[in-house]
């Protein structure tokens, strides 16, 4: 089957260059207006253990769909444009996550993000002409000005759910793990081949672990693959965190308990797989419980 056209289109502009400017515009404002790592998690979605954005978006967009269909019947104008204000009133903290969202993606998620922005803000503008119409009594013109702010709104949407499931922003870049790995004990290192305190990369068949040599000869195991876009765990940064080793993302800065792989901070939403591990006559051995 062929590719679709418009589609073709949002593949290319995922390597249009001349977007990156905007791109690193919008990034350096977010990262300057939102600075208290506390409150960027939240955004991110951290203790929802998903993204926010997602979440938020539905309210906007249910507004004024709801409204639209209000439009089209008799003496709905009032609903509607309660629903309108609704909607414009919610766009707010939705875009707002979103952005915080956009400042740790990769470039080519980026370029669709920033088109993914505009439509949104073309289509706040719509919304709020429209609400200033009916508030105007100029029912007509307002009715016009919602009708073509939800077509431009899906048509962002549209670029949104590009960035979710063409391109995999704010996926589990680890959800896979499991499935790779066979289930029960699998011998990984012979305990004498790792340096105490140093963080290595192995491979335990196709996959790549995170392994770190303790005193006393404790072994930590993680999947070396970030959850957030994939980084390479092994090449970050050791951190202690509330009394808890931690190991920062050489790409985006999330941090992930060494103990549970909890995230600990974002962007990253979803924890890393942790395995279980045991030295048998001097080889480490894990196991990934659920693996299979």
């Amino acid at each position: 089957m062929k590719t679709l056209p418009l589609l073709n289109a949002v593949d290319r502009l995922e390597n249009l260059k001349a977007l990156d400017p905007v791109a690193g515009a919008v990034r350096d404002v977010v990262n300057r207006a939102v600075r208290p790592r506390w409150l960027r998690d939240v955004l991110h979605g951290v203790p929802l253990g998903h993204p926010l954005h997602p979440l938020l978006v539905q309210v906007p967009l249910g507004a004024w769909i709801s409204a639209a269909v209000l439009d089209s019947l008799p003496g709905g104008a009032p609903a509607a444009t309660a629903l309108v204000a609704v909607g414009l009133g919610t766009a707010g903290p939705s875009a707002l996550a979103g952005y915080v969202d956009f400042s740790e993606l990769h470039e080519q998620q980026q370029r669709v993000g920033v088109l993914h922005s505009a439509a949104n803000l073309a289509a706040v503008g719509l919304y709020t002409g429209s609400l200033l119409q009916r508030l105007r009594g100029r029912s007509r013109s307002g009715k016009v000005l919602g009708y073509s702010g939800l077509a431009v709104v899906m048509a962002g949407g549209w670029l949104g759910g590009h960035l979710a499931y063409r391109q995999a922003a704010g996926a589990n870049h680890t959800e896979d793990v499991p499935h790779l790995v066979r289930p029960g004990w699998q011998q990984l290192v012979p305990l004498d081949e790792l340096t105490e305190g140093k963080m290595e990369r192995r491979m335990l068949n196709t996959v790549p672990l995170l392994v770190l040599r303790t005193k006393h000869d404790g072994v930590h195991v993680l999947s070396d693959t970030c959850s957030h876009l994939s980084g390479p765990l092994s090449q970050g940064t050791l951190q202690t965190a509330d009394g808890t080793a931690c190991v920062m993302c050489p790409w985006h800065e999330s941090v992930f308990s060494l103990l549970t792989g909890e995230v600990v901070h974002g962007p990253a939403t979803s924890p890393q797989p942790v395995f279980q591990t045991r030295i048998i006559d001097g080889t480490v051995e894990v196991c990934l419980p659920g693996a299979g």
